[in-house]
């Protein structure tokens, strides 16, 4: 360790402000002489040995910033509160959709504070319910998962998937249901991976050969669908796939329709646009044949009806339709339109009872249709309120099927839906202690830079006036296809109860508004969704919800990136900035583990001169100017984020703590045996309980509803 490092880090000075804020010493942090060239231009990466989070000096690094970080929360009057009332919230019971396999209904429950969620099953016909699989026993720690359960078809075997730590980086184990005894041996290396069952022999699975954590991507990591048969060693698995072979950035998943007569292969390089390919299983001369061989749209088989398939592709339709081919003749020039594409885009597709049912997005609200499988409209699904609906996924024979409804304010509620009748009936309501009738959701339209109308949903306890000093949360993601779809959050209600805002805009980069949609927000329209962004806080700001000394921002992963670029180029349009594991380094992140798929939405400093300097220009780490008075700023990562990995954050940390003028805080907050989500339930309480302390704390704001007694 530096000697003037360790001697410095202690010293923390105070001194007061108005908001309750301290003039802070931070760690030093060691600069190296690195640097990258990019098209003749050097650009300085002082803090680049930051990337090596297996080193001794990082975690040394890390345990001085977390002393300096918590040192500073433990000393917020309401944080202990806040922790307190987010478990008083969570406590109550949660029950998932029944799930039908073999002779048994498997659902998860949760009595309140579990990290994680039990399995329960029971007959059928009728019988006492017991526990299946209790993932609360698998570490004493509690940060080992059950991350995946996947069913054999005549539900007699059962594969588990397995996350240690919140890493993306699963182990498969296999048991029969009948005793829960363990079959075969344990899979390693698995990640981004389902489990396709072939009858009650073996099942088809994708890994990676040589798994190197957090380092630099390697062209030996390659990705290849695999056959394990029961009973053998993964050593002989046999492979079925290679993408590899082709790119070393390419990745393979394997799928079965639910005869298991076709085995599908989807094939990407990006997070957009795969490939396809089919094999007839029943025919023992099949090979594996193309049915679609670009990348440049997103394509799946839904189901079979013997040899016809039906599939989802938004070739030709940005907003997505579902289409009809001989498996005999695959390719796309002989697709026949089964449901054509609609104004409104679609956000996911299932079936059951040999019905389609389609899930379409009406200015970011779920719309549910029903169709047979000739494309005939059945019914539009009645839905119980304006919100989000998810889930009628079941068997070709099932008569009826479950969905799960949530809003805002309307707790997720599963209800049990007659395929013939449309009647929904109510199944399951969880019994949140909160009166949804005190609170407001409203959908409004604002014009963002370019003139571009943008949705939002603003949230708010009744009675709140629009007097420019309520605390704001400003929540947004911005990118990858992804929807932000009203949905329920019991710690949100800590923070609407004490007379905070909460707001969602549907930023460009998303796919509320379809294909176009998310394309208007990649590459080089990113900029697009930062001005989204801040012409939703500008607003906020306007209509009096909030003024900048009241506003937070708030954002994960790409939504990290968000607030990361939103910061930096309007440092004064909010008081508090909490990226969450956020992709911050632009010109490096394709050189990490998955980063490089995420080129589809980024584009990379490597591809053009063109393309380096817009990347440049908005990254959040090099954006960052000397002397500059950024908001308070609270980031958060996990050592064991294996995603965006959190050197993202940690050198974005050293940056902004050295650059920072003014006696905004700069604190970074780093968990342990976490990954890219909090690795169980009590860790992620401990986070959001720290996000709103530093937040109300920095605003200058003191809960009303938890004031220390």
């Amino acid at each position: 360790m530096n000697r003037l490092v360790s001697v410095l880090f202690i010293c923390i000075a105070f001194s007061c402000s108005k908001s309750g804020q301290e003039k802070i010493t931070y760690p030093v942090t060691r600069k190296v002489d690195s640097a990258d060239t990019y098209f003749g231009t050097t650009v300085p990466d002082p803090y680049r040995w930051l990337e090596n989070d297996t080193a001794r000096e990082t975690a040394e690094w890390v345990a001085r910033q977390n002393e300096v970080t918590f040192a500073y929360l433990n000393k917020i009057p309401f944080r202990d509160a806040i922790r307190k009332r987010l478990d008083e919230l969570q406590n109550y019971e949660r029950i998932g959709a029944p799930e039908k396999n073999g002779d048994y209904y498997y659902y998860y429950r949760n009595t309140g504070l579990q990290n994680h969620n039990v399995w329960y099953r029971k007959k059928i016909n009728g019988g006492e319910e017991e526990v299946f699989i209790d993932p609360n026993t698998f570490s004493a720690d509690g940060t080992t998962s059950l991350a995946g359960m996947f069913f054999s078809n005549d539900g007699s075997l059962v594969t588990l998937l397995i996350q240690e730590g919140g890493s993306d980086w699963r182990k498969a184990v296999t048991l029969r249901t009948s005793d829960k005894s363990v079959v075969g041996d344990t899979l390693k290396d698995l990640k981004f991976t389902g489990i396709a069952w072939k009858g009650n022999d073996g099942f088809y699975y994708s890994r990676y050969d040589n798994p190197k954590g957090n380092r630099l991507f390697s062209k030996v990591d390659y990705n290849r669908v695999y056959y394990h048969k029961l009973n053998t060693p993964q050593s002989a698995d046999k492979v079925v796939y290679d993408g590899g072979a082709q790119n070393p950035q390419r990745r393979a998943g394997a799928a079965l329709t639910e005869d298991e007569r076709f085995l599908i292969i989807s094939t990407s390089i990006t997070t957009s646009g795969n490939e396809l390919y089919i094999q007839d299983l029943t025919n023992q001369r099949a090979v594996l044949t193309p049915l679609v061989t670009d990348f440049k749209n997103d394509h799946d088989v839904i189901d079979n009806d013997g040899t016809r398939l039906i599939i989802r592709t938004n070739l030709n339709a940005p907003n997505g339709k579902i289409v009809v081919t001989d498996a005999a003749q695959p390719s796309p020039e002989n697709w026949k339109d089964l449901i054509p594409e609609t104004s409104e885009p679609i956000r996911s597709v299932s079936t059951a009872g040999k019905r389609i049912f389609v899930a379409y997005l009406k200015d970011a609200k779920s719309l549910i249709k029903q169709y047979d499988y000739t494309g005939k409209l059945e019914r539009e699904v009645e839905l119980p309120a304006i919100g989000t609906a998810g889930g009628f996924n079941g068997r070709r024979t099932d008569t009826e099927v479950y969905y799960t409804f949530t809003s805002f304010t309307y707790p997720p509620t599963i209800f049990k839906y007659d395929i013939a009748t449309g009647k929904s009936t109510e199944y399951a309501r969880p019994n949140v202690s909160f009166n949804p009738d005190d609170y407001t959701t409203e959908q409004i339209f604002y014009t963002s830079k370019d003139g571009t109308r943008v949705p939002m949903f603003i949230v708010y306890r009744k009675g709140v006036e629009r007097n420019g000093k309520n605390a704001t949360w400003l929540y947004g993601y911005g990118g990858f296809n992804i929807s932000l779809t009203p949905s329920f959050a019991t710690s949100r209600i800590v923070w609407l109860e004490n007379g905070g805002i909460f707001a969602q805009p549907n930023l460009r980069g998303g796919g509320e508004y379809g294909k176009q949609w998310h394309l208007a927000g990649t590459k080089m329209n990113k900029q697009n969704v930062f001005d989204d962004f801040i012409a939703a806080a500008e607003y906020l700001i306007k209509e009096k919800f909030t003024s900048p000394d009241y506003l937070a921002i708030a954002g994960g992963s790409n939504g990290g990136l968000l607030v990361g670029a939103t910061m930096t180029q309007r440092p004064d349009l909010m008081k508090v900035a909490l990226p969450a594991v956020g992709v911050l380094d632009m010109l490096r992140y394709h050189k990490f583990t998955v980063g490089a798929a995420w080129a589809y939405d980024y584009g990379t400093a490597d591809e053009s001169k063109e393309m380096f300097e817009y990347l440049r220009k908005y990254s959040p780490l090099h954006a960052l100017k000397p002397g500059t008075a950024y908001p308070a700023t609270l980031i958060t990562t996990a050592d064991h984020d294996d995603r965006v990995i959190p050197a993202h954050s940690f050198k974005f940390a050293a940056t902004l703590q050295e650059y920072q003028s003014g006696n905004n805080p700069v604190l970074i907050r780093i968990d342990v045996k976490s990954g890219h989500g909090s690795s169980n339930l009590s860790k992620a309480l401990d986070v959001t309980a720290d996000q709103f302390a530093f937040a109300w704390y920095n605003m200058g704001v003191t809960p009303p509803l938890l004031k220390k007694e």
